[in-house]
């Protein structure tokens, strides 16, 4: 499973960095970003900024792309 965020969508709640902080932070510009490990993919961000699920947050990527208000987490999968 792979997801990225749209940060034209994106509102900034950061209810998906609670959900999977191992998967989407929050950087300075106040928009959320997917991670993967301590690769932030935030250059370029969107779809270009794909990253890969870490073994067992496959739910709590779901959950974050279900509760996010902007609807701006989309997931991939393989």
């Amino acid at each position: 499973m792979k997801v990225w965020i749209d940060q034209d969508l994106c509102t900034g709640d950061g209810l998906c960095e609670e959900i999977a902080p191992s998967v989407f932070t929050l950087l300075d510009d106040g928009l959320a970003y997917v991670k993967e490990g301590d690769k932030v993919y935030s250059d370029p961000g969107g779809p270009e900024g794909l990253a890969k699920v870490p073994s067992g947050m496959e739910d709590a990527t779901i959950e974050s792309a279900e509760e996010c208000p902007g609807e701006c987490i989309f997931i991939e999968v393989d």
